[in-house]
């Protein structure tokens, strides 16, 4: 799955470029850096390879999602619709803006489900985020119509689907806004970091200057910058914009390696009764970062997780149902909406709201589910043996835990 798993010589000298001027700073030092721009570089990249008009590179993925939503104008008063199955930066980036996060039911796509969405909206309603979770993406045509006829903003996550597709045109690119994250463990990665991806220009401008303390970067050097708004330090660094530009170039041969592997285990896990897949709206799209799989019911789910780590093959297969990081149902600092700097008490309580609903929906599938992620580095051999090993335990438990007709 991530572009960690293939360093090469390209990255590194990506990097030395960066380190031999000294200049690790994108913005000012013009003489001394002797044209070598790798943020500017990276994002007029991401624009040719993903297709969008304008790319604003970022911090982390978070960041770009904050970013995005103040570039919007989302803030107090506002509710953002996203999926219950998400990381918690999602929900964290919309309480950096002061708004609501409004969590819904997810479907068989692992995804937002546009009829729990459509029950969500409110007057306060100001856009719905859909997270392209695990490589794949939402049903777009459905969540596109919604906005449409509401007057609603869409921003894509895709922070987990660098490199998919929805009917041609790439995930994070076909809302009002979209975002990738370059973290460690992305198909494609900085370290740290993230973008803003968009098509329109007056959004570019907000997203560059709240990324750089409000700067409108239109004078002749940094002293001579206008402040036309308060923005932040969200700034991608020189150093890490440098890895991107060596790793978007591989971008292709990442998802063919992907894709392969993600293919044979598939296929092995396929053989078994009792085994069925997320479902994917356009599979010609689907990233292949990782093989969403479900069992029929919680305990067999459970019993076969509980066996995988009996045996040692437990990592790299993730219950989400059960994760930390991804689930409602162990967000406790949400639902108890627990910060360090106090929280406006109307928001405090809609937040708290909003955490505590019932997603008994999202339960029933979530709690049925393991996704395995997808490796670069295994060999055809390696992924035998895996999904070997992986059928022996699910036949095993569906044996022992026979399912009622």
């Amino acid at each position: 799955m991530p572009g960690f798993e293939l360093w090469s010589d390209k990255e590194r000298k990506e990097v030395n470029d960066v380190l031999e001027t000294g200049i690790l700073m994108r913005y000012g030092f013009d003489g001394p850096r002797k044209g070598i721009w790798k943020s500017k570089e990276l994002e007029e990249a991401i624009c040719k390879r993903f297709g969008c008009e304008y790319a604003q590179l970022t911090s982390s993925g978070t960041a770009a999602l904050t970013t995005a939503m103040s570039a919007l104008g989302i803030g107090y008063g506002d509710e953002v619709i996203c999926p219950a199955f998400t990381f918690v930066a999602s929900f964290e980036a919309i309480l950096s803006v002061g708004a609501v996060p409004v969590l819904v039911d997810i479907d068989e796509t692992l995804t937002l489900s546009p009829e729990a969405v459509k029950k969500a909206i409110t007057p306060k309603t100001k856009a719905v985020m859909p997270v392209h979770m695990c490589g794949s993406m939402a049903d777009m045509d459905a969540l596109i119509a919604i906005c449409k006829d509401r007057n609603l903003y869409l921003l894509e996550d895709a922070c987990q689907s660098i490199g998919g597709t929805y009917k041609g045109k790439h995930l994070g690119t076909i809302g009002d806004a979209g975002t990738f994250s370059f973290d460690f463990v992305k198909t494609m990665t900085c370290a740290e970091g993230g973008v803003v991806m968009m098509n329109d220009k007056a959004l570019h401008e907000k997203c560059d200057g709240y990324t750089d303390h409000g700067h409108d970067h239109n004078g002749a050097d940094r002293g001579a910058d206008l402040h036309p708004f308060i923005g932040y330090n969200y700034r991608i660094s020189e150093l890490h914009a440098a890895v991107g530009l060596a790793q978007i170039i591989r971008v292709d041969e990442f998802l063919t390696i992907q894709k392969k592997n993600h293919g044979l285990l598939k296929n092995m896990l396929a053989q078994v009764t009792g085994v069925s897949f997320r479902h994917v709206p356009d599979p010609v799209g689907d990233s292949c970062s990782f093989v969403s799989w479900f069992l029929p019911t919680k305990e067999i789910t459970s019993a076969v997780v509980k066996e995988m780590k009996a045996e040692g093959i437990l990592p790299g297969n993730f219950y989400w149902y059960e994760n930390n990081w991804h689930y409602i149902s162990k967000w406790d600092h949400l639902k108890n909406a627990t910060t360090l700097n106090a929280l406006h008490p109307d928001l405090k309580s809609k937040v708290m709201e909003q955490a505590n609903k019932n997603f008994v929906a999202s339960d029933a599938i979530m709690s049925r589910c393991i996704s395995t992620a997808i490796s670069l580095l295994w060999t055809e051999e390696q992924i035998k043996e895996k999904g070997e090993k992986m059928v022996k335990v699910i036949q095993k438990v569906l044996k022992e835990l026979p399912v009622a007709n």
